[in-house]
């Protein structure tokens, strides 16, 4: 998936791996990302196939950079793939969830004081998709006028973390109560 993510990004703009990194880390992090190694690992792969090209863009003082543009199969890869039929549920892998699965046997106060550590966490979260994620989709529309039907849909991700955060504390908080 991290080469749909990438050819998603290149369809908005020609960029370097290290601008594909920052662009992941400022927007799809929450719900997708790499290590900057994955991104040029992948981008060699996507050139090798003839979805993006790369050029060297001298600069001054500092070594030359690599900018990738998608190409026009690069853009048919990736229309055809948002066009295909998702007809699975996702992965999911709840390390907190396996651990209170198997923990009956836990002293109660250590228990409670695992939940009240998650449910801070999910909170700064909760907190970070409703003002700084908030702020990078406002900030990207207003930098780029012409993206405002993509923004749409960064919006819905960036409400789809908000609300998983808010079932999580609430989640959180009502097996607190419990025990």
């Amino acid at each position: 998936m991290l080469k749909y993510a990438l050819l998603g990004f290149l369809n908005y703009a020609p960029m370097t791996g290290y601008e594909l990194k920052q662009r992941m880390d400022r927007s799809t992090q929450h719900f997708w990302h790499a290590k900057l190694s994955q991104i040029y690992r992948t981008l060699k792969e996507l050139e090798s196939a003839g979805e993006v090209t790369s050029a060297l863009q001298a600069q001054d003082e500092r070594p030359d950079r690599r900018v990738y543009t998608l190409t026009a199969a690069g853009r048919s890869d990736l229309l055809a793939w948002l066009a295909e039929p998702y007809d699975e549920l996702g992965p999911k892998k709840e390390t907190l969830v396996l651990k209170l699965f198997f923990s009956a046997g836990l002293d109660r106060a250590a228990l409670l004081d695992q939940l009240r550590r998650q449910r801070e966490l999910h909170r700064r979260q909760l907190a970070c998709y409703q003002q700084e994620t908030r702020e990078n989709i406002r900030a990207a529309a207003q930098e780029f006028p012409a993206l405002q039907a993509d923004a749409k849909m960064w919006e819905a991700a960036r409400r789809f973390g908000e609300m998983y955060e808010e079932v999580y504390v609430r989640w959180i908080e009502e097996l607190m109560a419990e025990l």
